[in-house]
């Protein structure tokens, strides 16, 4: 098979090992098309190495069909159109997943949408409603909200009863946050959010993927009992936090990451999608933003797309033409 590999900072899509027969409870997918995610452009930095025993090809979840399916498997047949949670591998004709990992696609979503559902969707899900545990009525402040996990987080929010203010790089961006059913939003470059949010009502829980100084921010945002979600280091690895208002309000603060949970909570994360999230994507209550695509040839290309930090939802590739 062809595969993406990392040659001195290059991208070339050139011949690779295929993954082989699958395992018991594993599932070999014929990628068609791979989601692209800040992670990956972090791991060809090698600031993010994938988990031990983890595939070191880029990608964190394409859509495609099944080519095979080891002993155990009873919840897909071969040529089952799918979508999969990778811990990487995706950036490839094919690719080998536990089985838990692995969902059908769900009514009316193309292939092509499909590459954008799984890692945007269970990090949602994942943060929200379990690291978060979030109730009806409660609110969330979303930083970055028109990057691909923010849309999910907007739409989640919106159809199940989490009114959501996000902050965003420019006026267009918080626009369309708001057309995705953002209740308000604030353009960071006009300076500190924290009265904004305030004046919305405060927030029970922040997503922040940014980190640095942001998290002192969101403390002066929470509301009693609030909880603040770390997902990403944008704005640095080093923080000031008021540990005097984290006592009196009774906050925490929950380092999360995705990639690196074990199959069993990932198979947790996808179960509770296929059962709440895939309905509601039947009936076009939520969608997948697809922002552009590429061919995989040009992943480099698309990954400079994503790096310059101008997309509003996925970037996916195209791996294979004819499926």
């Amino acid at each position: 098979m062809k595969a993406i590999a990392i040659d001195n900072d290059r991208l070339e899509w050139r011949d690779h090992p295929s993954p082989g027969s699958p395992r018991a409870n594993e599932v070999l997918i014929d990628v068609a098309y791979a989601g692209m995610n800040r992670a990956d452009l972090m791991q060809r930095a090698g600031a993010y190495p994938p988990p031990p025993g983890a595939s070191a090809i880029l990608g964190l979840e394409v859509s495609g069909h099944v080519h095979a399916v080891g002993e155990d498997v009873t919840h897909l047949q071969v040529g089952d159109p799918v979508c999969a949670l990778l811990a990487g591998g995706g950036y490839a004709e094919q690719v080998m997943v536990p089985a838990p990992q692995v969902l059908p696609l769900p009514e009316n979503v193309s292939l092509r949408e499909a590459a954008g559902l799984p890692e945007v969707f269970a990090t949602a899900w994942l943060n929200l409603y379990m690291e978060a545990a979030l109730k009806p009525g409660e609110r969330i402040l979303l930083h970055a909200g028109a990057s691909g996990v923010g849309t999910a987080v907007i739409q989640l929010g919106r159809a199940l009863g989490n009114p959501v203010f996000v902050t965003a790089g420019s006026d267009a961006k918080v626009e369309a946050c708001m057309r995705l059913g953002a209740d308000d939003g604030w353009n960071r470059h006009n300076g500190s959010f924290v009265s904004a949010v305030l004046d919305w009502g405060g927030a029970d829980m922040v997503l922040d993927p940014v980190g640095g100084d942001y998290i002192g921010l969101d403390q002066q945002v929470l509301r009693p009992n609030g909880r603040i979600v770390l997902i990403g280091l944008m704005g640095g690895r080093q923080a000031q936090v008021d540990l005097g208002i984290m006592l009196m309000k009774r906050q925490r603060l929950i380092g999360s990451t995705l990639r690196s949970q074990p199959i069993a909570v990932k198979g947790e994360v996808m179960d509770a999608l296929y059962e709440t999230v895939w309905p509601l994507l039947a009936e076009g209550e939520v969608r997948p933003i697809i922002d552009r695509e590429y061919p995989i040839e040009k992943a480099a290309k698309a990954m400079e797309y994503l790096q310059s930090n101008t997309s509003q939802g996925k970037v996916v590739l195209e791996v294979t033409s004819n499926t």
